[in-house]
């Protein structure tokens, strides 16, 4: 057991391997899920779904990172990042969406307006003109 002495650490709560649950699942803190969940998620921190984790399910949080495996539409507040070798299908929208090369991803990405990441290059690679000098150009 800690003391009232010993520095603040931040919580986090394992949903573990053999755990299986069906319905709305809501959390406050840090999750890890590396069981198997069925119904809806509603989180307001980090939400790892851990490589050997299975979910069907919506899921409504602030950090949403899937390692295993989801069906189910993702809204993150900030971010979404499928892993390496992680199964999502199912919809992403967030302001900042990040699918590494060796995910499985079917499905469509809405970034919201107004939160769009910028980028320094156009898509053929070349750098992005400022907007005063595209207006001067014309």
């Amino acid at each position: 057991m800690g003391s009232q002495n010993d520095p603040p650490r931040e919580q986090v709560s394992i949903l573990g391997p053999t755990l299986r649950f069906k319905g709305e699942l809501h959390a406050d803190e840090d999750l890890l899920i590396r069981g198997q969940i069925e119904g809806s998620i509603s989180h307001s921190q980090r939400l790892t779904i851990c490589h050997e984790g299975q979910v069907k399910a919506g899921i409504t949080g602030q950090v949403i990172v899937v390692e295993g495996t989801v069906e189910g539409d993702l809204n993150a507040t900030t971010s979404v990042a499928v892993m390496s070798g992680a199964h999502l299908t199912g919809d992403v929208s967030a302001p900042s969406v990040s699918i590494v090369e060796g995910a499985h991803f079917n499905g469509r990405v809405l970034m919201e307006p107004g939160k769009t990441a910028r980028s320094s290059r156009q898509s053929d690679g070349r750098p992005a003109q400022s907007a005063e000098a595209a207006r001067g150009a014309r």
